[in-house]
């Protein structure tokens, strides 16, 4: 029964797919095989049927082409007025998203899906917007014909011969909570199209005799009726599979996808996408270079197939290997591969015939998987290495510029030493010049030196001199060999080149990005962490940034560099996407790019940190080297966050740790120091009340005594803590007037008598002690604190108490001939809640008499400290300096 249950677990993936489901928007698509089988139309009547139930639906954006039987349908449905944009000196109208957003309705209804927005929207796309409006909880109708989708793109060139340039990624299709099919024959089309139902006539016309024919009409069809049941079928699959239904789906395709620069791989993504649709299987597409820095043309490409293949729903993956066949099995075997597809482009006509392609090698190695070849020839413009490609004009003139120079002066050097040298050595100086162009200024250069030294070395060396005819065939033979043989020296030597700049270059960036790395394993703070980054930033990118990060509901700049750059509203908007979707924003991206910024999300363990921004306006686009160095950067952004915000919050654990220690020793305080006072004076009261008047006359006396001593010291104990709880908050008044410290200290001692008449305090006080400045109340308790702490260590010698003038301050002194103070806990004793061993056999108080003691000195001016040992090894002294009165105050007074 229990393997039974557990072969019956539903599927957790589809679980929390459907969960997450559940708070998004839900959306339908009203999908069609071509322009007029009335998608609008059906949309609009199903949303008149729902409006007349009572539904929450609003019409967002309708399209009815001037279509009257459709516009019809609008009338008493709720329209949202369309945003006016100007767009080169023409005003249009477009779909508004903030309105929709705001008005906020049940469902929406936006068609188009497939509609590109104008340039300066927040999306580029309308089906971007529809996503936003899905993440606010709003459920969609849109519409869209089947020629838009991104894998069908290339079959449907093939099929009409029209290029569709407004395409949708089939994953919107997929993450569609229904679609419907809305199917017209081919026959009936085309007569409403003749009917002037579709187009208005004028392009009528031309829509029958290109695109709008049965052939056509009917290829399209049937695409849409099969993308129609592989939808179906995939939400019967994910049905059985949340409710752990054993049901005959397809079990365990998988399909791996080989790709590279070529432009046929597009070819191969599209058809392979069709095929996993086809077998409802999960695919990989996987990217196969040599080396790790291709350049940049080749990665802009393999960047454009990823994208696509994601879009198109595929896994994709970067893979570096030399032996491309070796790495493909392995692959195919780690994950449980049942397919291969790759791309065969048409065969060259001179191509080697000794040796096989990855498609044969592919075949001849794997006899158990499946392998599909995609056949045809490169598409739009053939694949060029990057060197080859653009270069600016200052590029150009130095490539021709320096293997003119290095062939014209090694022509002069031959012509120098052609008396001395046979001419058929002076070739050795013609490849050095071709090597010379090469390590300079790269292979083009070399291209273009070894064509000038083939006919400088003939017009000046081969006879007939100064002729570029050859006398003899032997030369001709050695002319061509020296050509060869140029090109190949020119072409090692400009890769040779090209490889130490790319060296050069990521040494350059790896140096940087330890150098940074270093500074930021030095930095704890979190605010000298985003300083450090920002300035790092601008300095590798030569741009603007910023740095957000979360402060209550909303994110704020935390870090900016240079200090003088801001973000308007609309850049905050791609802020918040960014963080809010953790994807990039603003510049360059699929959300407002054409605003200045480009945000990127900072990723930490924990998921999004905050958001840093680029002011990439008069920035060229970032090439794949400055991402790979960005994403590097903001990683290690990342890690060092993490640590400081864990640093932080050890610092608040600390101090939560400390204040519950705090909160310990003053429960502690308050049960011990309450609760025997309190005892013994409730002792006291119950032992006269009930004994009465026999009671001998000196037990009366003594019970007397002990409730009259614990009251004076519940007393002190609460004076205390009302003394600690306005130092705290700061609301000691201090009369700050002359003081006479020798009075003072004389109501000390008496007070202290009488709390402890067998104590012995041995005095001396200066002659002619100045006054001082503060308070006599707070240095009466600051003196009777001291002496009351020294009475509990002093052991059974007597305290001694200083009084004398040093500069401009008096000093007094309390010394006591206890053990003293350990040296580790002299900074201590000062502490709130701070004890000592016992002194006088039972607990030595709160904790508060010195730390109050500090605190009624220092709002005085002056300061205090300990010193132990004191006498002799043994004993504490604590020296309390105020400042002393001016002659003219002491006078007045």
């Amino acid at each position: 029964m229990a393997d039974h249950g557990q072969k019956n677990r539903p599927d957790p993936d589809k679980l929390l797919e459907l969960a997450a489901r559940e708070t998004r928007g839900k959306l339908t698509v009203f999908l069609g095989a071509a322009p007029g089988v009335g998608k609008t139309y059906a949309m609009l009547l199903r949303a008149r049927r729902l409006k007349e139930d009572g539904d929450d639906i609003v019409i967002g954006l309708a399209e009815t082409h001037g279509r009257a039987e459709t516009a019809e349908l609008l009338e008493g449905l709720e329209v949202m007025p369309r945003r006016q944009v100007t767009y080169r000196d023409r005003s249009l109208e477009e779909f508004d998203l903030d309105a929709a957003i705001t008005r906020k309705p049940k469902i929406l209804v936006v068609d188009e899906l497939a509609h590109t927005n104008v340039p300066g929207s927040r999306h580029p796309k309308r089906y971007q917007d529809i996503e936003e409006l899905l993440w606010q909880g709003i459920d969609v109708w849109t519409a869209m014909n089947v020629q838009h989708l991104e894998s069908l793109n290339d079959l449907v060139t093939s099929i009409t011969g029209v290029t569709v340039r407004e395409i949708v990624p089939d994953t919107v299709l997929k993450r569609a909570d229904e679609v419907l099919l809305v199917d017209l024959p081919p026959a009936e089309l085309i007569e409403r199209l003749k009917e002037g139902k579709v187009y208005l006539p004028g392009n009528a016309e031309r829509a029958a005799e290109g695109f709008f024919k049965p052939a056509n009409l009917t290829a399209l069809r049937e695409l849409a009726l099969r993308r129609t049941a592989d939808r179906v079928d995939d939400q019967m699959i994910d049905l059985l599979r949340q409710n752990a239904i054993e049901g005959p789906w397809a079990t365990g395709e998988r399909l791996l996808v080989c790709v590279g620069p070529d432009s046929l791989s597009d070819k191969v993504v599209r058809t392979a996408s069709r095929l996993a649709s086809g077998l409802n299987a999960r695919w990989l597409v996987v990217s196969l270079t040599q080396t790790n820095d291709a350049g940049a043309e080749t990665s802009r490409r393999i960047d454009e197939l990823l994208d696509l293949a994601e879009r198109l729903g595929a896994e994709t993956r970067r893979v570096i290997a030399q032996d491309f066949v070796e790495e493909i099995f392995r692959i195919a075997r780690r994950e449980n591969v049942t397919q291969i597809v790759v791309g065969r482009p048409k065969s060259r006509r001179f191509a080697n015939p000794f040796r096989r392609s990855l498609p044969d090698e592919i075949i001849k190695r794997f006899t158990d998987i499946g392998v599909h070849i995609v056949t045809g020839e490169e598409q739009g413009t053939p694949y060029v290495p990057p060197k080859m490609r653009k270069r600016s004009r200052r590029e150009l003139a130095v490539a021709i510029a320096i293997p003119a120079v290095t062939t014209g002066v090694t022509t002069l050097l031959g012509l120098g030493a052609s008396n001395i040298v046979h001419p058929q050595n002076l070739s050795m100086l013609f490849l050095v010049a071709v090597i010379l162009s090469a390590m300079i200024s790269g292979r083009l250069s070399a291209v273009i030196a070894a064509g000038l030294s083939f006919f400088l070395y003939n017009f000046f060396f081969l006879e007939p001199l100064h002729d570029l005819s050859i006398a003899k065939p032997h030369q001709l033979f050695s002319l061509i060999i020296f050509l060869a043989v140029a090109l190949m020296i020119g072409d090692l030597a400009g890769r040779l080149r090209d490889q130490v700049d790319r060296s050069r270059n990521q040494a350059k960036n790896t140096q940087a990005l330890y150098e940074f790395s270093r500074k930021l394993s030095g930095t704890a703070r979190l605010d000298d962490v985003l300083v450090s980054t920002a300035t790092h930033l601008h300095s590798t990118f030569g741009t603007g940034v910023a740095i957000l990060l979360p402060n209550d509901e909303d994110l704020a700049i935390q870090a900016v560099w240079p200090p003088d750059m801001t973000l308007d509203g609309t850049d905050m908007t791609a802020v918040r996407w960014a963080y809010e979707k953790n994807e990039r924003a603003g510049h360059d991206t699929a959300t407002l790019p054409l605003i200045d910024w480009q945000f990127l999300p900072i990723l930490t363990s924990h998921g999004v940190a905050g958001v840093v921004g680029l002011s990439l306006q008069r920035h060229p686009p970032l090439t794949e080297n400055e991402d790979r160095m960005l994403t590097a950067i903001l990683d290690q952004t990342a890690i060092a966050i993490d640590r400081a915000q864990l640093v932080r919050e050890n610092a608040k654990t600390t101090a939560l740790q400390e204040s519950e220690k705090l909160h310990t020793a003053l429960f502690s305080s308050l049960s011990h120091d309450l609760k025997t006072p309190l005892a013994s004076i409730t002792g006291a009261v119950t032992t006269l009340r009930q004994l009465g008047s026999r009671i001998k006359a000196d037990t009366r006396d003594d019970l007397l005594l002990s409730i009259e001593e614990e009251a004076a010291r519940l007393t002190r104990f609460v004076a205390n803590l009302f003394d600690m709880t306005r130092i705290e908050a700061g609301t000691l008044k201090v009369k700050n007037v002359p003081v006479d410290a020798a009075d003072v200290i004389a109501s000390s001692i008496e007070r202290m008598k009488k709390l402890k008449p067998e104590i012995a305090i041995e005095i001396s006080i200066a002659p002619d002690l100045p006054t001082v400045s503060g308070d006599p109340s707070m240095l009466g308790q600051v003196l009777f604190n001291l002496l009351d702490n020294a009475a509990k260590y002093a052991g059974d010698g007597p305290i001694a108490i200083y009084a004398r003038q040093d500069e401009s301050e008096v000093a007094i002194s309390v010394t006591d001939q206890g053990k003293g103070i350990p040296p580790k806990d002299l900074d201590k004793i000062f502490d709130k809640f701070y004890r000592r061993a016992k002194g006088d056999g039972r607990a030595p108080g709160t904790g508060l008499g010195l730390s109050i003691a500090r605190g009624f000195v220092e709002s005085m001016g002056g300061t205090i400290k300990a010193e132990s040992p004191a006498i002799r090894k043994r004993g504490t002294r604590f020296i309390v300096r105020l400042p002393a009165t001016p002659d003219d105050e002491a006078k007045s007074a």
